[in-house]
């Protein structure tokens, strides 16, 4: 019965996509408000029948029915609860099903939201667009990946989720998460999709996706540290971030979101970069895709990515037709889309935001290449290459470093042309502060030129964030009398995309400086200790206490106790462990972590105790990695800030004592608070 159930949702849902794409085509073509009514409420469909269908593989997870071969692969009786409802995303089918909801839900967004404008045709065309995709990734669930497929013989006990999706909480955040980002980029898709056929490629339907593309764009940072968090909490290698071509699809649309978003500000201020940011908002969407075929068709080895499906030329070729259709489309609007503004100097806000743009598009090429070039490489020559993390730490850091300079001095710039005055005068201190910094890291023993450039770009970029906060609290106070602490708080909301965006970027310098120091310092060691002996690490000194071990229907683990000592303080005990599940061979290491201000003790067990008690214990001394999680914190906070309603003013007379003229002043009207416009 969840079969039937569950197959005929997916099948309604399919079949709902199908009614309103007919639905809108017609009403459009008949200019019909009644079919176009119609169109849009079968959205409300697609959404409904893709929630039963998640709700219907949720009951046969819950309650254990093996007679679907989803739930036997991916569950068993002795799967914990919490871990027995992840299965929904732990596996191929219903991942996409899971995509089917959050783009059923995105979708529902739109309507509702422009439910006033039922008969604009360019909310018609992005909903049929909308539409499209999700009667593609039901098509998917209906062929290659239907998850209500039923076995022939039932067995006793299924499988269980792979092990590594079942030993930690974050299984029940990351991915979908993950999703709500990958799936959000949908709507500037069908937006984009819909000014290129409608010829509306001004600014308009930047305005209507605006808010819709930061959720995304929050959603896929969020879930980006969050899978960073996974892979240093479970994998036991001590790192966080491998170039792993699975991360690598993540971090792919995440780069032409950025740029996207930031590019949008010169197209609303200046009406420049129409066809740039029509082409990012598609290239986007398709590495979604592309992150969708290396993550589900099982072409590359990754401990993220789902085993060999016969998917992957379904997604190879919707990619296609995706790409197709956007070039094609750019390329017949082509002579439409000619800008009216222009730069007007090399040293202008335009002029870093284009700089920035090229260098986020060089930055995702080289990650696209490191990424795709090995499959290629095996598909013609039939021999398996490796591009590995030396090959993305060589091309990276130069363009990270220089997009860490762009972020620091671009919001300082004015639009248009400005004088050398202004400029020196907005950027002289943070510079000054950036280079007495480099001059610190070095006479407290740092080498690396990277390494230098890193700590005085982040302190550059610290001090110009601290004088843009700073301009809004003195520009309110001296404007509207303010006390400090009322100044700011009114300054962020008059202005949420700014502070928003700041906030992000001391985020981002926050994430560059650990990068830094994670690369140069820390330590690695394994030591063999029988019980009661000790080794020191580093400063740190640890003791074998005792070893025992658990069994469980869901697992057995193998534990050591070490007590973690740092001089005379005792730091607590920890307990790295190994642990073997029914459905795997190998063990799986838990790490242990004690997480301080300035570094991590980072325990895994190499080597389980022998017949003398024996352990071999690895050793990893992570520099400031509490800052990256930090920094993620402050990334998704500002994406908040950059979300709320801007707080209208008043009328209200000024003081005769508001700022007057000189070398800083900017003759573009202002609010109280400073208008130098930034983005997250």
């Amino acid at each position: 019965m969840k079969a039937a159930l569950g197959y005929a949702a997916v099948a309604f849902g399919a079949g709902a996509s199908v009614v309103g794409i007919t639905a809108l085509l017609a009403g459009l073509q008949l200019r019909d408000a009644f079919l176009l009514r119609f169109g849009r409420r079968c959205v409300f469909v697609v959404l409904l029948a893709a929630v039963a269908a998640a709700g219907v593989m949720e009951w046969a997870l819950l309650t254990h029915d093996f007679s679907l071969r989803y739930v036997a692969e991916n569950n068993a009786t002795g799967t914990p609860l919490l871990y027995t409802i992840t299965g929904l995303w732990a596996a191929l089918e219903g991942s996409i099903l899971l995509w089917a909801v959050i783009l059923g839900g995105y979708l529902t967004f739109v309507v509702l939201k422009f439910r006033r404008r039922a008969s604009d045709p360019l909310v018609a065309i992005a909903t049929i667009t909308g539409l499209v995709v999700a009667l593609f990734f039901f098509a998917l669930m209906l062929g290659p990946a239907n998850p209500f497929r039923e076995l022939a013989t039932v067995p006793v006990d299924g499988r269980g989720p792979n092990p590594l999706l079942q030993n930690h909480v974050l299984m029940a955040f990351h991915p979908p998460i993950l999703y709500l980002g990958y799936v959000g980029f949908t709507v500037p898709f069908m937006f984009g999709i819909a000014a290129l056929v409608t010829g509306r490629f001004g600014e308009g339907w930047l305005a209507d996706t605006r808010r819709a593309t930061l959720v995304a764009w929050g959603f896929l940072t969020v879930g980006i540290i969050l899978g960073a968090w996974w892979s240093y909490e479970v994998l036991g290698w001590g790192g966080f971030w491998a170039w792993d071509p699975v991360e690598n699809a993540s971090l792919l649309p995440w780069l032409t979101g950025t740029a996207f978003i930031h590019s949008v500000i010169v197209q609303e201020r200046r009406g420049m970069l129409r066809v740039w940011n029509l082409s990012l908002v598609i290239a986007t969407f398709c590495l979604t895709i592309l992150g969708t075929f290396l993550t589900r068709s099982g072409v590359i080895d990754s401990v993220h990515a789902f085993t060999q499906s016969d998917i992957g030329p379904w997604l190879l070729a919707f990619l296609g037709v995706v790409a197709a259709t956007g070039i094609g489309l750019v390329a017949w609007r082509g002579d439409q889309l000619r800008a009216p503004g222009r730069i007007d100097s090399a040293v202008s806000r335009e002029s870093a935001f284009l700089a920035n743009n090229l260098l986020f598009a060089g930055l995702a090429f080289v990650v696209l290449l490191g990424t795709v070039f090995p499959l290629i490489a095996e598909a013609l020559r039939g021999s398996r290459l490796s591009v590995g993390e030396p090959y993305f730490d060589r091309m990276a850091t130069p363009i990270g470093l220089a997009l860490l300079f762009l972020m620091a001095a671009a919001p300082a710039l004015p639009w248009r042309a400005t004088s050398g005055e202004v400029v020196r005068n907005r950027l002289l201190v943070p510079a000054w502060i950036g280079g007495l910094t480099m001059l610190g890291a070095v006479v407290l023993g740092a080498r690396g030129l990277a390494e230098i450039l890193a700590y005085g770009l982040g302190a550059f970029a610290t001090a110009g964030i601290v004088r843009q906060f700073a301009l809004g609290i003195r520009g309110r106070r001296r404007a509207l009398g303010e006390s400090r602490a009322v100044a700011l708080g009114r300054a962020t909301r008059s202005n949420p995309r700014l502070y928003g965006g700041l906030v992000v970027h001391f985020g981002v310098v926050l994430i560059a400086v650990v990068l830094a120091a994670s690369s140069a310092y820390g330590a690695n060691r394994d030591v063999k200790l029988a019980r009661g002996q000790s080794a020191t690490v580093s400063g740190y000194t640890l003791t074998y206490l005792r070893s025992h071990t658990e069994r469980s229907d869901q697992k057995t683990t193998v534990s050591a106790d070490i007590k973690v000592e740092r001089g005379d303080r005792l730091l607590g005990t920890y307990s790295p462990a190994i642990s073997t599940y029914p459905n795997s061979t190998e063990g799986i290491g838990t790490p242990s972590v004690h997480t301080g201000v300035a570094d991590d003790v980072y325990l895994t067990l190499v080597s389980s105790p022998n017949s003398q008690q024996r352990i071999t214990l690895g050793v990893r001394i992570n520099p400031m990695i509490v800052w990256l999680w930090i920094g993620g914190g402050f990334m998704a906070l500002g994406t908040v800030l950059a979300l709320a309603p801007r707080l209208r003013h008043r009328s209200r007379p000024l003081r005769t004592s508001a700022v007057a003229p000189g070398p800083d002043h900017d003759p573009e009207p202002r609010d109280p608070e400073p208008r130098e416009e930034v983005s997250v």
